[in-house]
């Protein structure tokens, strides 16, 4: 499962990285509108994909952190509770104990 998960992970970067190496000419990103116009600044369009790539993933990952730690609390509790119903074994039973009540016999010399 490791090598599958680097493998796409490797994939997906090469193809960023065509990506940005093809589309390196600087596009005009329009911020906030003015009267006049627009505030923009001009970015290469493959770090402009970049940024948007990111921005679109963030919230799945932070969805996928909510999820997974959710997931381990209940299991957690789960686990808690299923330890605390077990029962436990007895210190000792009452043959153990009468047997440690017996006085040993010392061998005679």
């Amino acid at each position: 499962m490791q090598l599958i998960r680097t493998l796409i992970w490797i994939v997906a970067t090469v193809v960023l990285v065509a990506f940005i190496a093809m589309n390196w000419e600087r596009a005009p990103v329009n911020i906030w509108p003015l009267a006049s116009g627009y505030v923009y600044f001009q970015w290469p369009v493959g770090v402009i994909a970049l940024v948007f790539f990111v921005l679109g993933a963030l919230p799945m990952w932070l969805y996928h952190r909510a999820g997974k730690w959710r997931w381990q609390r209940r299991v957690a509790a789960l686990e808690n509770s299923v330890r605390a119903t077990t029962i436990q074994p007895p210190v000792a039973t009452s043959t153990q104990l009468d047997a440690a009540q017996q006085p040993t016999e010392e061998p005679t010399t």
